[in-house]
């Protein structure tokens, strides 16, 4: 029997490198594709910092930015699968104002008076919430019988849905704006109410913290046990020390962003509470929006990388035939795809409404140019087979990132839809030469 080499002599490529920083990147295993955005994303806080007189790096406006880019946040993570699986979905922005329809119209009309539950009554947000989720999957699940069954290409069929879906969230009101939200509800939108405060933030990075390190040690458990080439010391300990600071630096400058006076001042009016001379300093913490996507994102990572359907996914992606030759359902796993991304758009839809405090017929409109954007900003290849859930957040990030820059220097929306294309047209490139010098 051959003799197998012990784990502890097993050599990591990191060995083999002179370059510090190359080294360093070797031994920690960090995505080069995933830095190089971080890079860039920290080139346009700086650079819109510089040119908006310093109004871009502020905790209000990054507070700001983290609620605004949740709603895409979330559906960029179903984005991600679709385009793996080489197919594409048109009509995400458009399902999102059908679903966000429904759900205000079952908060002001349908539950309250025609099923007698009452305003105010507490099962109204959940069963909101759950009527926009059952439409949601069920668009998703039509489309994706359509697209798999039928052989419709997808792009026909989401361009179909794109216009269909639309229409659609104008007939259920006949055009009129809906509002206002249940009280509860309104939470998933943030703000002063829907944000976990200072304590609450500091107990989510104290998790995070913990989630992290132990994640690290139990891969490390794993290669041990696989036989698999262990990563230093010092580079486990760096991982933790990078993971652990970011978020410790997202919960401080969230917890930097105090409320607005008159609201924190009628709050301590309220609650009985002296104000200081200074006035009252009352901590917006994390947004519930933001504890969504974060949550999603970890959900999704989860099933892409750890579950046989997200193995499934990544397969048909790199070659349909040889997978479905392999046994795999290539068929009803689309239609999950599918339907997994209409529930996304579900949750999306409850993160804008809320936050808009109505559903209106402008509610996801170019959402899915936002979306697809930000999936291949993230590194996910249009060839099918590629991407990572955490880059394309992080696409989803620099997307929002742009706009709420140009927005703070006075740029007019024309001119931010041409700056949005160029982007998205320049990252497609930037992914064809990155395909074709690695092979």
């Amino acid at each position: 029997m051959a003799h197998q080499p012990a784990v502890s002599t097993a050599a990591h490529p990191s060995r083999h490198v002179t370059n510090p920083l190359q080294r360093f990147l070797a031994a920690t295993e960090l995505d080069t594709r995933l830095l190089g955005m971080v890079g860039a994303l920290a080139i346009i806080w700086i650079g819109f910092h510089i040119f908006s007189g310093g109004l871009f790096l502020t905790p209000r406006n990054l507070w700001n930015l983290s609620v605004q880019t949740a709603s895409v946040a979330v559906m960029v993570t179903g984005m991600v699968l679709i385009i793996v699986t080489r197919n594409i979905d048109l009509s995400v922005g458009s399902i999102l104002g059908l679903v966000g329809m429904v759900m205000g119209v079952m908060q002001t009309d349908i539950l309250p008076n025609q099923l007698g539950l009452g305003l105010g009554h507490p099962m109204i947000w959940v069963l909101s919430l759950a009527a926009g989720l059952i439409v949601g999957v069920g668009i998703g699940a039509l489309q994706g019988v359509i697209i798999a069954y039928l052989k419709v290409p997808a792009f026909i069929v989401t361009l179909g849905g794109y216009l269909v879906w639309r229409g659609a969230a104008w007939w259920v009101t006949m055009g009129r704006t809906v509002a206002p939200m249940d009280v509860r509800f309104q939470l998933m939108g943030g703000g002063p109410a829907g944000s976990i405060g200072f304590f609450w933030s500091w107990v989510v990075a104290a998790i995070a913290c913990v989630a992290i390190l132990v994640g690290l040690y139990f891969g490390r458990k794993q290669r041990l046990r696989f036989n698999f080439p262990l990563r230093p010391i010092w580079a486990e300990i760096s991982l933790g020390v990078i993971g652990c600071g970011l978020t410790i630096a997202a919960v401080w400058v969230a917890n930097a962003y105090p409320w607005p006076r008159r609201i924190a001042e009628n709050f301590a009016a309220a609650n009985g509470i002296a104000i200081p001379e200074g006035g009252l300093f009352i901590s917006h913490g994390i947004a519930i929006p933001v504890l969504i996507a974060v949550g999603v994102g970890v959900v999704m990572t989860f099933i892409s990388m750890r579950t046989r359907f997200g193995r499934y996914v990544f397969a048909m992606g790199g070659n349909p035939e040889a997978a479905e030759l392999a046994g795999i359902n290539t068929r009803w796993v689309t239609v999950k795809i599918f339907m997994l991304m209409g529930g996304l758009c579900a949750i999306a839809a409850a993160i804008s409404s809320a936050r808009l405090n109505a559903a209106t017929n402008a509610l996801g409109t170019l959402d899915e140019l936002y979306v697809i954007a930000a999936a291949v900003i993230g590194g996910t290849s249009l060839a099918g087979g590629v991407g990572t859930i955490a880059g394309a957040l992080l696409g989803a990030l620099v997307m929002q990132s742009l706009q709420s820059g140009m927005v703070l220097m006075g740029m007019d929306s024309p001119l931010q839809s041409i700056v949005v294309g160029i982007v998205l047209v320049f990252a497609v490139w930037l992914d064809t030469l990155y395909r074709r010098n690695k092979n």
